[in-house]
């Protein structure tokens, strides 16, 4: 998918794109302050509180482990998904994931019906190499990631060439991932040795394909 003629028109003219920059073949575009940096702070305070959040266990190499961070899924109610042996029953939409999704909805021209929040809480808090390319999403998925709290690297890297880039995620920024990127790219959010504050991130999906939960 190239980048639609919605956003293109979002780039040009609202303020919010400003400082605006392209990555990974012009498959991701970042926008370093989408929100302030007092709203950011706001929505902090506020998800942490509104979203369902867990520390789950996912199944690697046939072994399951706690995820190092915790993690909620919220959306419309057929949006189901699976992942690494684990199903996400969406929450319902919270105020503060409504107001977002407006805003990621129009900024893309698109209709996202669910977000995963994934909730970093201190520097060893993180997340590994993967690509978003679960048959749920189905092909080029376009993904909105807003970021807020404590800044952080988000490192990607191409699975042939194994070119890496890099991006500081402020408070307040959205990166939006559409075309070939998770084809292609694969992305990590890398612990940290530093002190960190915690950080929330969502990523704005379009469930296409629902799962049908496994019984317990």
């Amino acid at each position: 998918m190239a980048i639609s003629k919605k956003l293109q028109g979002f780039i040009r003219s609202d303020p919010r794109s400003k400082g605006a920059q392209y990555f990974c073949d012009d498959n991701l575009l970042f926008m370093p302050a989408f929100y302030s940096q007092q709203q950011a702070a706001d929505m902090f305070v506020n998800l942490q509180h509104e979203m369902k959040w867990r520390q789950e266990q996912i199944s690697i190499f046939g072994k399951k482990v706690y995820i190092p961070r915790l993690q909620a899924w919220h959306g419309d109610p057929e949006s189901t998904y699976r992942y690494s042996g684990l199903d996400l029953i969406p929450e319902p939409w919270t105020a503060t994931l409504k107001q977002i999704l407006v805003d990621v909805n129009m900024v893309t021209g698109l209709t996202f019906n669910s977000v995963l929040g994934n909730w970093y809480r201190h520097g060893q808090d993180s997340m590994g190499w993967h690509s978003d390319d679960e048959k749920a999403l189905g092909d080029k998925p376009v993904i909105a990631s807003v970021s807020v709290g404590q800044e952080r690297r988000f490192c990607l890297r191409h699975k042939s060439s194994g070119e890496k880039q890099t991006i500081l995620l402020k408070s307040g920024s959205l990166i939006i991932m559409y075309g070939s990127l998770q084809e292609n790219w694969q992305h990590s959010l890398p612990k940290s040795a530093k002190p960190m504050h915690g950080r929330i991130n969502l990523t704005y999906r379009i469930i296409k394909h629902p799962v049908v939960p496994v019984s317990k």
